[in-house]
């Protein structure tokens, strides 16, 4: 943590403010950590903070609601929004520096996505059943890099296929930043740890674990299987359950997200699903070999 800090957090809600601030801490070569988030902060969240504050010497957060990258406005309607408890969560985890914008500061001429050619790993899964949402993804990232231009910045896993994507960002744009990817921080009943989490009524999140118990169930028996097999078999153990309805189960190769049709050897691979509790969309995946 920077001495001048001295334990509080500092808010910035503009660029220009949060660039000016940033430079001191160049110039004194202060490394400097990114942590991206759309708020309703959880566990999982702080958990990429702390891995933040152990490789660089400055952590930021930012809070930002992006609009381009819900293809659904139901979804972003409903998105869970509390600053002021993000605010004292962030403050409580060490956080050096806060980047609150306003959508018109990011998009001064109105939200509008750039168009990227991520190749195949955008045109499948999330890229499938939400079209538009990785090139809103790649937009506001491509952003935060430009106007934070942090050394490293952490995504977690559990958005493994957007963590691909942002690979494939940096790739594509050339920008001078290391990907960190982290694991999947879940609730004791095995829930991945999702800002959704808190939309789920009692017996949506009574059922919700069922989810990880599937994957887990995958994990130890995908030997025994095909893998299309396996997926129609996940697809069951979770369908069981009135309250959730399984939009898709995935089997792909932790590199490029090709379809697994028969299991590779030397090759890491990864099931992916995405579950429906009502109309609050769950999403998971937990590496098989």
């Amino acid at each position: 943590m920077c001495s001048e800090l001295h334990g509080f957090m500092l808010i910035y809600y503009t660029i220009e403010s949060l660039r000016a601030k940033l430079s001191e801490f160049r110039a004194q070569n202060q490394s400097l950590g990114f942590v991206p988030t759309m708020g309703a902060l959880h566990q999982g969240h702080l958990s990429l903070i702390a891995e933040c504050q152990k490789k660089t010497k400055v952590s930021i957060c930012s809070i930002f609601v992006n609009p381009t990258q819900f293809n659904n406005t139901n979804d972003l309607a409903k998105y869970p929004v509390d600053l002021e408890r993000d605010i004292d969560l962030l403050k409580s985890a060490g956080c050096d520096i806060l980047f609150a914008p306003s959508a018109a500061e990011m998009y001064p001429n109105g939200p509008e996505s750039n168009h990227f050619d991520f190749g195949k790993i955008e045109r499948v899964m999330e890229g499938e059943h939400r079209p538009g949402h990785f090139n809103g993804v790649g937009t506001v990232v491509g952003k935060f890099f430009e106007i934070i231009e942090p050394d490293i910045a952490f995504f977690g896993e559990k958005d493994f296929q957007q963590l691909a994507i942002i690979n494939k960002l940096v790739e594509l744009k050339n920008y001078d930043v290391e990907i960190a990817g982290c694991p999947i921080l879940r609730e004791p009943d095995g829930l991945a740890m999702s800002s959704r989490n808190v939309r789920l009524t009692k017996e949506q999140r009574k059922a919700a674990p069922t989810i990880f118990k599937s994957l887990q169930f995958a994990k130890y028996n995908y030997r025994s299987f095909t893998p299309n097999t396996l997926k129609e078999k996940v697809q069951e153990l979770i369908n069981i359950e009135d309250e959730l309805n399984v939009e898709h189960v995935e089997i792909r190769t932790a590199d490029n997200l090709s379809e697994v049709v028969e299991w590779p050897v030397n090759t890491d691979f990864r099931i992916f699903v995405a579950v429906f509790a009502g109309e609050i969309r769950l999403i998971d995946n937990e590496q098989l070999n």
